[in-house]
């Protein structure tokens, strides 16, 4: 049996979390305001004429669903000015080749096509970075993975901000795209709501100071100052550092008004997880304090706690409160977000949904100490201070190398 004591603990810390979590979400509708009147303001002025040249960098690494009709959207642009640059290990890559089909049947849009061979860095998407950059031709970079899908006009709305000589760097939100099985649909609404509102609680109480990895559009003298592309090649989370780099050097990072598809590719339970686990130890290394704060934005864990405690201390009713408060407020934010800020196609969806992937939140965040170790490609990798990823010295240890995959899995990188 549980004291008394024991439990009026317990319902302390669920309140407290119920009350954190609360202060966060206001946070977050403040952060979709502001986002959204900001994005009511720029439709409105009227469109300065500004198209620069830009260069489109698109690592790939093999074949995946759908990946014909996610390097189709690129070429359909409603933007007259750019080149595409595609990049993987070897000329014979199945991603590389998809592109070359797409390519063939839009001969007006130049195109380069690129090979590394066996990378030069950890990160191997930094040496397809390195190359595409040194081919490309324009000033402005936009980097894209090979699981997104883009409008016609997101060349257009991408770089716009750069016609302020300030802005060093441009980002993009994403919404979650899954079309099938419960698993991706939960992933994708926290791609939709859980990182969404991370980002707009981070630009509104401090500015961008990072990028998001499914775009991340920046100006060649930028990747110059901090020393090229290579400067990424040690790091797990590239694109948390290419911001981190360009705000540093004093360089503006622009939260784009534009929203892409960011397509689910892992169906099952545990592929889910196994991503997920991963970026969250990502960035635990990244952003160790963030992170930690991450803990007290979650609800339903806090709500079910709360409610656990005061059902044993004999309050039903006030544990039947807490619930379904905690569950209330996520759809509630869900709704929010996903209906304003990402303009979510499955909004009810969504919406019912996310009280689940909360509390599933609050284990992958809980998953993210277990250890420092991430499997990728059959290696094991360990991840130190600043989100560098090192080799890891039991990779040659069997069994702790087998450890190592039950607790994270085998991720690869997109377009890596």
């Amino acid at each position: 049996m549980i004291s008394a004591r024991i439990l009026a603990v317990l319902m302390g810390v669920g309140i407290l979390g119920l009350v954190s979590s609360t202060v966060f979400q206001g946070l977050v509708f403040a952060g979709a305001y502001r986002f959204v009147m900001a994005r009511r303001r720029h439709r409105m002025m009227a469109q300065v004429p500004y198209q620069p040249f830009v260069s489109l960098l698109k690592p790939l690494h093999g074949n995946e669903p759908n990946l014909d009709a996610h390097i189709t959207s690129f070429f359909e642009q409603h933007y007259g000015n750019f080149e595409i640059l595609f990049c993987a290990r070897h000329a014979n890559d199945a991603g590389l080749q998809t592109a070359r089909k797409v390519a063939a049947r839009y001969p007006s849009v130049p195109v380069k096509f690129l090979t590394t061979g066996e990378p030069s860095y950890i990160n191997a998407k930094v040496s397809s970075l390195e190359k595409m950059a040194a081919a490309a031709t324009s000033d402005i970079f936009i980097i894209s993975d090979s699981d997104v899908r883009v409008t016609p006009n997101y060349i257009r709305e991408v770089v716009a901000p750069f016609v302020n000589a300030k802005v060093g760097a441009v980002t993009c939100l994403y919404r979650g795209v899954a079309d099938e099985g419960v698993w991706s649909e939960l992933e994708a609404a926290g791609m939709s709501i859980e990182m969404t509102s991370g980002v707009l609680v981070a630009n509104m109480m401090e500015g961008m100071q990072f990028t998001l990895g499914p775009t991340m559009a920046v100006r060649r003298s930028c990747v110059n100052e901090m020393g090229g592309f290579g400067y990424l090649g040690p790091y797990c989370a590239d694109d948390f550092i290419l911001g981190n780099q360009v705000a540093a050097h004093g360089h503006e990072v622009v939260l784009s008004d534009h929203v892409i598809d960011h397509i689910v590719l892992n169906l099952s339970f545990a592929a889910s997880v196994k991503h997920q686990v991963r970026w969250m130890k990502s960035t635990r290394f990244s952003r160790p304090k963030g992170h930690f704060g991450t803990s007290l934005t979650f609800a339903v864990p806090f709500g079910l706690l709360a409610g656990f405690a005061a059902l044993a201390l004999h309050m039903p009713r006030l544990a039947l409160a807490f619930v379904v408060y905690s569950v209330v407020a996520r759809v509630m934010l869900a709704a929010v977000v996903g209906k304003t800020v990402v303009e979510e196609r499955h909004l009810l969806r969504t919406s019912l949904l996310y009280p689940l992937r909360d509390l599933l939140g609050f284990f992958y965040w809980a998953a993210s100490y277990a250890s420092s170790h991430i499997l990728w490609r059959g290696r094991v990798y360990r991840l130190a201070e600043g989100g560098l990823m090192l080799p890891s010295q039991i990779e040659g240890d069997e069994p702790m190398k087998r450890s190592a995959d039950k607790t994270v899995g085998e991720e690869p990188l997109r377009g890596r």
